[in-house]
């Protein structure tokens, strides 16, 4: 009997050694978990939520029915785009010879990327505005430009006023 009585107390003492050693293995993962928690909160301000104001935001003018010119927009817009990611919001202010990149069917030369390019920009938030003075000038409807276009009354006008809300101006 006593070779039990000390089998149920080396179980026993096996049971709290195995007790000790978790409650101090899970103490020791809390403290972790916790440490990671605090981490990851400091780092909070780093987090962005969908409807979050972006920290950069920047309009480009594009005026010019120059080839060059317009691949050299399109590529920076890329460039920034890759940089900040969903942390910049980019807008493309179309107005003079520059509006026939969002011509269905442009009177003047476009780079042949351009529309497949401005599609996909559009897909991640890139806005393109249409200057509607000089829809008007050349006798245009919204019709006839590309649906990534949204309209506007003016793209002089435009540009102020998103550099009045803290947009930085890029001209080429």
């Amino acid at each position: 009997m006593s070779n039990k009585s000390g089998e149920s107390e080396l179980h026993t003492k096996i049971d709290s050694d195995r007790r000790r050693l978790v409650t101090t293995l899970l103490a020791g993962s809390g403290a972790a978990l916790t440490t990671a928690v605090v981490a990851k909160a400091e780092d909070v301000d780093d987090l962005r939520f969908p409807g979050d104001e972006p920290t950069h935001k920047i309009v480009y003018q594009l005026n010019k029915a120059d080839i060059a010119t317009q691949e050299h927009i399109l590529f920076s817009i890329g460039a920034v785009l890759r940089k900040y990611g969903d942390d910049v919001k980019i807008v493309v202010a179309c107005f003079g010879e520059g509006l026939q990149v969002l011509a269905k069917k442009p009177i003047r030369s476009i780079a042949k990327s351009a529309k497949t390019r401005i599609s996909s920009m559009a897909q991640y938030g890139i806005e393109f505005h249409a200057c509607g003075n000089t829809l008007e000038s050349l006798s245009w409807t919204m019709d006839e430009l590309i649906e990534e276009a949204s309209y506007v009354e003016s793209g002089v006008a435009d540009i102020m006023e998103m550099q009045e809300q803290g947009y930085a101006y890029f001209s080429w």
